[in-house]
């Protein structure tokens, strides 16, 4: 297997740019989540690899072999791009069985019989579903189709898979199963995978690396627990997981050891780790919910706070917290009397960013 190269890929439709010179390399046998809100581009993106979007400039390539190039005038059908593709909706044919599904591509590229029914029966085995090979879609639930779907896209043994939202359609409880089965299933098969969520949650569970991509634009790419614990900005702070953001201003420059000081807007000042801030020095803080810590009084990097109302969340408490001239969150395994409290911020836990995003 090969990598594939996305190169300064841009997608137009008018004057509307719907993915804006994205460059992205993923290793053979990675597991890629293109991870953003609705209308970011990361389905967009996901389609021009297949070929059914059509790229405005840019290339696209596995290994040697190119798929797209705008300024060549190259673009490969999708039929011969060797590609597993799995749709949100399944698109399973319904007037065909389990097997009849699994059997069309192959027919497709002219493959005999024998090898075809050899081929079927290695899919449905994969995927734990060779019982119901003479069932028809209507007959299945929603996870057992979403695994038929997966084999039919796995039968013909494909160098890239593709993957939309494949897990949407399923309740809350058989997604988290089927995170844990399709990462299991393609550490063994180690085939590169694109996958496209809006789901924090699943791609934090199943990626090697996720790509969190806003209006177009790539905004930040590497592996799980960097995106979580080091967002390149406001807007991966925010979107993935949870964060608060408290409003503030540098007060002096960074220490030795690389931390920036910061006051707040109740004057307040704290140590966080270095980050950038507009050129008048304003900023905010981002800083996880579960980081903040509640202390027995004054000290180093602690603010004086009020709390002012809680919710029982099962394995925590959230508390909605009044202070530092902001409101923001607090998440905690310990129940809180409300009331006057300090809070501390750790220095690692806190990143500062400018108080006007980009706008990227």
């Amino acid at each position: 297997m090969a990598d594939l190269v996305l190169d300064h890929l841009t997608i137009q439709y008018g004057d509307v740019t719907a993915v804006n010179d994205v460059s992205i390399t993923v290793p053979s046998g990675e597991f890629l989540t293109l991870l953003g809100p609705s209308g970011c581009g990361k389905s967009t993106t996901l389609f021009s690899i297949a070929g059914l979007n059509k790229a405005t400039s840019g290339t696209i390539r596995i290994g040697d072999k190119v798929l797209f190039d705008g300024a060549k005038g190259i673009s490969v059908a999708p039929e011969h791009r060797d590609i597993g593709l799995v749709f949100q909706s399944y698109a399973l044919w319904p007037h065909m069985s389990v097997a009849d599904n699994l059997a069309f591509p192959l027919k497709l590229r002219k493959m005999g019989k024998a090898e075809r029914e050899e081929r079927i029966r290695d899919a449905l085995t994969l995927v734990e579903m060779m019982p119901y090979a003479e069932r028809f879609p209507f007959e299945l639930s929603g996870g057992q189709q979403q695994r038929v779907a997966l084999a039919r896209a796995l039968v013909y043994r494909p160098s890239l898979l593709l993957l939309d939202e494949p897990l949407s359609n399923l309740d809350a409880k058989l997604r988290e199963r089927a995170r844990v089965w399709l990462r299991e299933l393609q550490e063994r098969l180690k085939v590169t995978t694109i996958y496209v969520t809006h789901d924090q949650s699943e791609a934090l569970a199943v990626s090697d690396r996720i790509a969190v991509m806003s209006m177009g634009h790539l905004r930040q790419l590497g592996r799980p627990k960097e995106i979580y614990n080091t967002p390149a900005d406001a807007f991966v702070a925010d979107f993935i997981g949870s964060s608060n953001f408290l409003t503030g201003k540098l007060a002096g420059g960074e220490e030795l050891d690389g931390r920036a000081n910061v006051e707040l807007a109740d004057g307040s000042r704290i140590r966080t780790l270095p980050g950038r801030a507009a050129a008048d020095g304003t900023l905010v803080v981002a800083v996880r919910p579960e980081r903040l810590e509640i202390v027995s009084g004054p000290q180093d990097n602690a603010i004086p706070a009020t709390i002012e109302h809680g919710t029982y969340l099962g394995s925590i408490y959230q508390y909605e917290v009044a202070g530092a001239g902001s409101r923001f969150r607090i998440q905690t395994a310990e129940e809180i009397a409300q009331g006057q409290v300090y809070i501390r911020i750790p220095p690692e836990a806190a990143t500062i960013f400018p108080a006007e995003p980009d706008g990227k």
